[in-house]
């Protein structure tokens, strides 16, 4: 995985001047020896992976019209919080990803789920959280386009960000820390329906059917349609191409795949 040099970016953020080399902005790295934290959240206006590597070499405008999208003062917010914790480098999936290479991305997206499984530490941006304690009421006035908790908890790709890592911390939109995982275990099982220990402790060694975890994503959304069945894929430890465009199509691959690797019929509830 290619993963963020923490001191690069953010040397690069106070001296633009002298910073003119992208040398060692993203390294190509093992995620079973390399300790890194992760980040998790809604995406916004992102910085792609040709904008990261290539910023110092943009003419000053283009430069400074990225430097100013929220994207970027995310990369920069989450790398200052990874330097506090002692991580040296960091993982963010839309400029750590280059998605002009399909093989590449296809790669990362299957093993995206081991991937935040071993961060040791996920940082969970609530854009829309304005407190410094996390919501533990149900409040539809406050988050009345997401079911009256924060939108993290209603994308797609955020189901598997929850689960696999060992260790999640929860942000509000100033980065505060608010709580983290283990702490709020309870209030997350009656937001999402996943049982504590599963949230607490992972998947693995549950006995858990195929209809039980498809529903945690049931009310779940992601913005392309594919989606839908390519952020599931590591919950159910499967791995298949990607073929954005595909459309629905993409959840009878899953479906047929996961078919392929276990007996439980629950599955065709879906």
């Amino acid at each position: 995985m290619k993963l963020l040099n923490v001191d690069v970016v953010l040397n690069r953020k106070e001296d633009v001047q002298q910073a003119e080399s992208e040398d060692g902005i993203l390294k190509e790295l093992d995620d079973k020896t390399t300790s890194y934290a992760i980040l998790s959240r809604r995406w916004g206006t992102e910085v792609t992976y040709k904008e990261m590597i290539g910023l110092m070499k943009m003419e000053e405008q283009k430069r400074d019209e990225v430097r100013k999208r929220d994207g970027y003062q995310k990369i920069i917010e989450c790398c200052e919080q990874a330097k506090k914790d002692g991580y040296k480098w960091l993982w963010i999936d839309a400029c750590c990803i280059d998605k002009r290479s399909s093989a590449e991305l296809s790669e990362a997206i299957n093993a995206m789920y081991r991937w935040y499984e071993n961060a040791q530490v996920c940082y969970a941006y609530l854009n829309d959280v304005d407190e410094s304690v996390f919501p533990t009421e149900r409040d539809l006035s406050k988050f009345d386009q997401s079911n009256g908790w924060p939108e993290w908890f209603t994308r797609g790709w955020t189901l598997q960000e929850l689960i696999a890592p060992k260790q999640v911390e929860f942000f509000n939109k100033d980065w505060v820390l608010i709580s983290n995982k283990q702490r709020l275990a309870p209030t997350l099982e009656v937001i999402t329906r996943i049982p504590c220990d599963v949230l607490t402790n992972g998947l693995a060694g549950k006995r858990l059917s195929v209809a039980q975890i498809m529903s945690w994503a049931a009310r779940r959304v992601t913005t392309r349609e594919e989606d839908r069945a390519y952020s599931l894929m590591g919950l159910f430890d499967v791995k298949m191409p990607m073929l954005y465009g595909e459309g629905k199509n993409a959840f009878r691959r899953l479906q047929l795949k996961i078919i392929k690797e276990t007996s439980d019929h629950s599955i065709f509830a879906w």
